[in-house]
């Protein structure tokens, strides 16, 4: 390990012991220049390309069904909105449709609205795609989060009971708040009305989709840091009903007891999750695949961008995972696509994945400033 590596280390000890949010090691890349893209390894028959690149601080995204793509970002604060008109799969151009905002992590399509959550609110744009050039001022749907800005970001979506669900992840690295609403996954009407806690036990959520057969919610979850290199794993959950809780703070994965919070508690009593991914791998962003692009065998297997550790000596994730399920239950978790690590250096961190309209599916990287795309050759776009 380098004396720089070590200094690293120890300056982001500090800083989460001061109990502030920590979003990456490594300094922030840029999209000026090529990006490496023959370091990324697929199965055989797939290909990854850029679907747009200068989309600073690229992170949840969302599709129209007229081929729209709109993305959130953290730092920079902005909301951008990628069409393509000519159907030819990529982005045509990369149009900054709020900026100022606070973490604008998340964004959600309903009947021709965007919505965005910022780290206490969520916003609503309506008829969006008609003023890309000119946005509408943002109503304020809901106000009813906290401020923390530890894990405050979210990711939203809208469920099959047409509700957004909302997370609230936890303002520190391990603890039990008084605040309910923390360690959640919270659900409200379209109107902001009638908000209530879906599922519990949930340190920080920043992606999740529904099964399209069964209509059960699957989300990623990450685990607690400093408990050793490789414990405890991140966590791929299922909560097919409300009321369910995932055991954080007390347990861990399906049965490592927190050293604090842990005791008098049983890792039997909480709902295990139904993967154990790999240890900081910051498993983010996660989709269904429902496209047909792909080949058969891949219908409904479960994609999920992996940001990448910072907690570990010895880095990993940075990648996009796979999981297959069988009779509703995982039977492999493996790399689908990787090399965005390239020894102890990241030149991109993905952060979420999202199928699009021709079948192909979307990776956004908030390091590199990029949408990728992945494909199968032999299958054409719309465009041919």
């Amino acid at each position: 390990m380098t004396r720089r590596t070590v200094i690293i280390l120890a300056a982001v000890a500090v800083i989460a012991l001061l109990g502030i949010a920590v979003a990456v090691v490594m300094p922030p890349g840029g999209t000026t220049g090529t990006l490496p893209l023959d370091t990324i390894t697929l199965p055989p028959g797939f290909a990854i390309d850029v679907y747009a690149g200068n989309v600073t601080g690229a992170r949840s995204m969302t599709m129209s069904p007229n081929g729209t793509l709109f993305v959130g970002s953290r730092g920079p604060g902005n909301v951008y909105a990628i069409p393509d008109r000519d159907g030819d799969g990529r982005g045509d151009e990369v149009i900054t449709i709020a900026s100022g905002l606070d973490s604008p992590n998340g964004v959600a399509l309903r009947n021709g609205s965007l919505y965005v959550a910022e780290i206490g609110r969520v916003l609503r744009y309506d008829d969006i795609e008609a003023n890309l050039a000119d946005p509408p001022e943002a109503a304020v749907v809901s106000e009813d989060f906290p401020g923390d800005a530890s894990h405050g970001w979210k990711f939203i979506a809208f469920g099959p009971d047409g509700k957004l669900y909302v997370p609230v992840g936890v303002p520190c690295n391990v603890c039990d708040p008084e605040d309910e609403r923390f360690g959640t996954i919270l659900r409200m009407n379209p109107d902001g009305t009638d908000l209530e806690v879906y599922a519990r036990g949930i340190r920080n959520t920043v992606g999740f989709d529904w099964h399209p057969r069964t209509g059960d919610l699957w989300f990623t979850d990450n685990g607690r840091d400093w408990l050793g290199d490789d414990v405890p794993p991140d966590e791929l959950n299922r909560a097919p009903e409300a009321g369910m809780h995932f055991g954080f703070p007390y347990c861990h994965g399906r049965s490592i007891p927190d050293p604090e919070f842990g005791a008098g508690q049983s890792c039997g009593n909480f709902t295990p999750p139904e993967q154990e991914l790999g240890p900081h791998v910051a498993a983010l962003g996660m989709q269904f695949y429902t496209g047909e692009q792909f080949p058969e065998e891949y219908r409904e297997r479960i994609f999920i961008a992996e940001h990448g550790s910072w907690n570990r000596l010895e880095p990993i994730g940075y990648r996009v995972t796979m999981v297959e399920l069988e009779n509703g239950t995982p039977v492999s978790y493996e790399a689908f696509a990787e090399g965005w690590l390239q020894g102890r250096d990241a030149w991109g961190r993905p952060v979420d994945v999202e199928v699009a309209n021709d079948g192909s599916l979307l990776v956004s990287d908030d390091r590199a400033n990029a949408v990728y795309r992945i494909t199968y050759p032999g299958v054409t776009s719309p465009s041919g």
